[in-house]
């Protein structure tokens, strides 16, 4: 056991928690736990919105698949993930400031009354328990990672879970604003200086590159079949659409100052995701130039200890600690956002609609105490799918915000004609085919991604649901005018 790396390890983690204590001191009311008091400056807006991708599938998932599948196999993050930050940015993030919101469900309670708040809301919060248990068992592969073994993955988890829980119960999201600010010039500077070293380990960048060329890695298109082409589509737009109407989401951007650096962080920041997601991928390229057939088994069995394996087997201590310092930060900072953004919008569009009248401390006191309960329940979650792939836990996690709230956000804020009837119909009809193309009720999920089906589906049922009231009076108006008697 590396008693050194570990003590540098948990210096890190009691660093962070302090800044998070710290910022805790700062929040007096609901607005400053959830959207930070709406203060933040541009650079805080661009690491906190980069921050929100940027966690344990993006250092450990998305290399092994891009080694074993090239460009096209990523598509989903982190292509459609960025985009979907670059789309908030330039589409929704000014819409949405302006309309000075403290969540995502506020906008569909706003537009489309009491009960599509509900059920949005309940859709986002559990589109959440994948993307957080991706966090926390990947927490709990490190912790076991960094002692040979003598911390169990669930014992890792609990530990990984607690030390993040501790600084988001207090400080709440100007909390997470702070830590992940820090966090990400850790992440940078150290996966950079990692890529570099590695580069000189496998002979140089040339060679690392060229293997890329030999695999035909750079491949991003899929075959010309109906089927491969749908499939393509359907895994590019669940993040990317499906991470819209999503409150992590929401909450980073809204935490900016004014409209404009809301727009301009999320659009930073989502472009700066593409763009460093490829360090990663590059630092496992070179780790199969130096291990060989052994990386390659790594990435086909255990793709999730492929990076970790490499760093641990092959460089000195200073790179192993820049390097759990860079992977904790990643799993840290979007993991404390994504436990923070189901417990505001479950307070805010659930518990206020069961409980009226709650007064902003007592909102403040539920959200902290709702924070706890569904960290926990996580927990046993993350436990229960011991595993479970991270990227196969995150990429499944957004279809069903992609068919239930996405097309309502959408003609909400775009089409006047969009009506609660609308609204129900689009939820229903998208989630329904959805349900209809699991592998558990039909095949059809074979031959065409459920998801797209699903979303699809729901732009049909808005249109259908909020014109065809409109053309039934349209219809009778025209029957009796020529009914009436004519003088």
């Amino acid at each position: 056991m590396n008693t050194t790396l570990i003590v540098f390890v948990v210096l890190y983690l009691l660093g962070t928690l302090a800044i998070g204590v710290w910022a805790g001191t700062r929040v007096k009311n609901t607005a400053d736990f959830a959207v930070a008091g709406r203060s933040l400056p541009l650079v805080m807006v661009i690491t906190t919105t980069f921050a929100t991708w940027f966690g344990a599938e993006t250092v450990m998932g998305i290399p092994a698949k891009f080694v074993q599948g090239g460009l096209g196999s990523v598509v989903e993050d982190p292509f459609g993930a960025g985009l979907c930050l670059v789309l908030v940015g330039t589409f929704f993030a000014a819409k949405l400031y302006r309309k000075n919101l403290l969540t995502i469900g506020d906008f569909y309670r706003q537009r489309y009354g009491k009960g599509v708040e509900v059920f949005c809301s309940l859709a986002i919060i559990l589109s959440y328990l994948g993307w957080v248990a991706a966090q926390i068992t990947a927490l709990g592969l490190v912790f076991s990672i960094l002692t040979d073994g003598a911390m169990s993955p669930a014992m890792g988890m609990t530990v990984g879970l607690l030390a993040v829980l501790v600084y988001v119960v207090v400080g709440g999201f100007l909390a997470v604003a702070w830590t992940d600010f820090i966090q990400m010039i850790v992440l940078v500077v150290g996966l950079s200086i990692i890529a570099f070293v590695s580069a000189d380990l496998a002979g140089g960048a040339d060679k690392v590159l060229a293997l890329a060329q030999q695999k035909d890695l750079g491949r991003f298109f899929p075959e010309p079949t109906f089927t491969d082409i749908a499939m393509f589509i359907g895994a590019a737009l669940t993040m990317m659409l499906g991470s819209i109407p999503q409150q992590d989401v929401f909450q980073r951007v809204m935490s900016a100052k004014d409209a404009q650096t809301a727009q301009r962080g999320a659009i930073i920041g989502g472009f700066s995701y593409i763009a460093f997601a490829f360090v990663p991928m590059f630092i496992v390229l070179a780790a199969v130039v130096v291990m060989g057939d052994q990386a390659l088994d790594l990435a086909q069995n255990d793709y999730q200890r492929l990076l970790p394996s490499f760093i641990m087997g092959h460089m000195p201590l200073v790179m192993k600690i820049l390097f759990f310092g860079a992977l904790l930060s990643a799993i840290k900072s979007t993991s404390s956002a994504t436990l923070l953004a189901p417990t505001t919008s479950f307070v805010e569009n659930i518990l206020k609609q069961i409980r009226p009248g709650m007064s902003d401390r007592q909102s403040l006191v539920a959200m902290r105490v709702t924070l706890v309960v569904f960290a926990f329940a996580v927990l046993a979650y993350a436990i229960a799918l011991q595993g479970t792939p991270i990227y196969e836990l995150v990429s499944a996690a957004y279809q069903v915000t992609l068919v239930a709230a996405f097309t309502p956000l959408v003609f909400g804020l775009y089409w006047r004609r969009a009506t609660t009837q609308g609204a129900v119909f689009s939820i229903f009809a998208g989630v329904a085919v959805w349900v209809a193309f699991f592998e558990q009720v039909s095949t059809w999920g074979e031959f065409f991604p459920g998801q797209l089906a699903g979303l699809i589906a729901a732009i049909v049922g808005m249109l259908v649901g909020s014109l065809m009231p409109q053309l039934l009076t349209d219809r009778q108006e025209h029957v009796s005018h020529h009914l009436k008697p004519h003088a």
